[in-house]
């Protein structure tokens, strides 16, 4: 069976960040405003709603800029890396971290040495964006930390069975995700 597959029926405990979005506060999202009565019109109606997880590895990164030595805590999704790194002031405490029990979470399937590389070409970009392209080289020094942490997000059902779309929302910043992270879980659905 294909581990994607596998991950997808078989329950199990994972830690995840506690969510800043219900599950009443999501449809009410979802179903109201102009963006709800485009996807009504391009889509068809919310069929309904699930709790799903994307796997994250944190990253303890650290760079110098001048004299200064910054450090950052950043997750990178492990299932393919496409997604942008999520920041993190930091660690994550036992008040903010849950287990839920679900079938709904997308396995990793990024090597680590795969991962790592994708951080830092993105963080790279992320530090030449922020106004440091002075710099001629940035040493960037990463330290994956122990575990993975799973980030919850919002999934809209809409149209027919025969062809779903998907709306996403990050359950902990409490936006409406793009083409990037739907189409993430577009596959996940179909495999």
């Amino acid at each position: 069976m294909h581990t994607t597959t596998q991950a997808r029926v078989q329950s199990v405990a994972i830690q995840t960040l506690r969510p800043n979005v219900t599950r009443e506060q999501a449809i009410q999202t979802f179903s109201a405003g102009p963006a709800s009565l485009y996807w009504k019109m391009r889509s068809g109606t919310l069929h309904r709603m699930a709790d799903v997880y994307i796997p994250f590895r944190v990253y303890r990164v650290r760079y110098p800029v001048g004299r200064i030595l910054r450090t950052h805590l950043f997750a990178l999704d492990a299932v393919d890396g496409s997604l942008d790194p999520f920041e993190f002031a930091a660690l994550p405490g036992e008040a903010e971290i849950i287990s839920v029990c679900t079938r709904n979470h997308l396995a990793p399937a990024l090597s680590e040495i795969r991962s790592e590389e994708l951080l830092r070409d993105k963080l790279l970009r992320m530090i030449f964006q922020r106004g440091f392209f002075k710099l001629r080289t940035v040493n960037l020094v990463t330290e994956r930390l122990p575990g993975e942490i799973h980030l919850p997000y919002w999934l809209g059902f809409y149209g027919p069975p025969d062809n779903l779309r998907f709306r996403v929302m990050d359950a902990i910043r409490r936006r409406i995700e793009g083409a990037k992270v739907a189409s993430l879980f577009e596959q996940w659905f179909a495999a």
